[in-house]
């Protein structure tokens, strides 16, 4: 029988709520789904009451309020995690973030025959749409890159995409913590093989290493980490084994 208790736990005011689903990947826990257009609480047990989804929503839906609930249940919500890890799709508002993994052809061999073929083996790739227990993440070695990369090296798919899932994110556009709390969930949860960071050479870029090395930090496993620097020319100007 579970153990009702006054705790910490989220609250949705439906009436504010207009079902853009920001919340619903923020919570590593998957405590919340859309249902019927809204977010709503999975199951109380699930929610650990830490408020990481509170600054994702952009209309003041979500508060935490103190109340009778459900113990917090770290090994339920595991299983619960492991069992939609399948289904991850209904964690998202958008068709558009629809979680898939591509088998590719090998490219064919004589020169005159070539054809560009894409490396890409997952979707979506935007660090915010990511779920950090998308089945591709799974045990993966993962490449992070920064959004300005596949514009400037021609090369990308050749020589970076072949077997790693693609994670990509801006470290100076994008919302630096939300990311680093993400990425240390999917280090988390997914069990990597290693990280590479591929970024410009600009300065704001390389806060995608700090990100990384943060993530790493703070997740509590010690994975195999490089970095690989592109210059705004379009070629490789560094690569460097920082972890493992």
């Amino acid at each position: 029988m579970t153990t009702r208790i006054i705790r910490k736990i989220i609250n949705i005011d439906e009436s504010k709520c207009n079902g853009c689903g920001a919340c619903i990947d923020s919570c590593v826990e998957g405590a919340l789904a859309l249902i019927n257009g809204k977010a709503k609480l999975v199951k109380e047990q699930y929610c650990d009451g830490l408020a990481a989804c509170l600054k994702e929503c952009p209309q003041g839906a979500l508060t935490i309020v103190e109340r009778e609930a459900e113990e917090f249940d770290e090994e339920a919500t595991r299983k619960h995690l492991e069992e939609t890890s399948h289904n991850v799709n209904t964690f998202s508002a958008c068709p558009g973030t629809a979680v898939r993994e591509f088998v590719r052809e090998p490219a064919v061999s004589k020169e005159e025959d070539y054809r560009p073929v894409s490396g890409l083996l997952n979707w979506p790739v935007q660090m915010a749409l990511v779920p950090p227990v998308a089945p591709f993440l799974k045990n993966a070695d993962v490449i992070l890159l920064a959004d300005c990369v596949p514009v400037a090296y021609p090369a990308l798919h050749r020589d970076f995409l072949k077997g790693h899932a693609v994670i990509m994110a801006c470290p100076k556009l994008d919302d630096f913590e939300a990311h680093l709390s993400k990425l240390t969930s999917i280090i988390k949860q997914s069990n990597l093989k290693s990280l590479t960071v591929v970024h410009m050479e600009v300065p704001c870029c390389s806060g995608l290493t700090y990100m990384a090395k943060k993530a790493i930090a703070s997740s509590g496993r010690n994975i195999p980490f490089d970095e690989i620097t592109i210059g705004i020319k379009g070629q490789i100007l560094s690569q460097h084994k920082i972890g493992v």
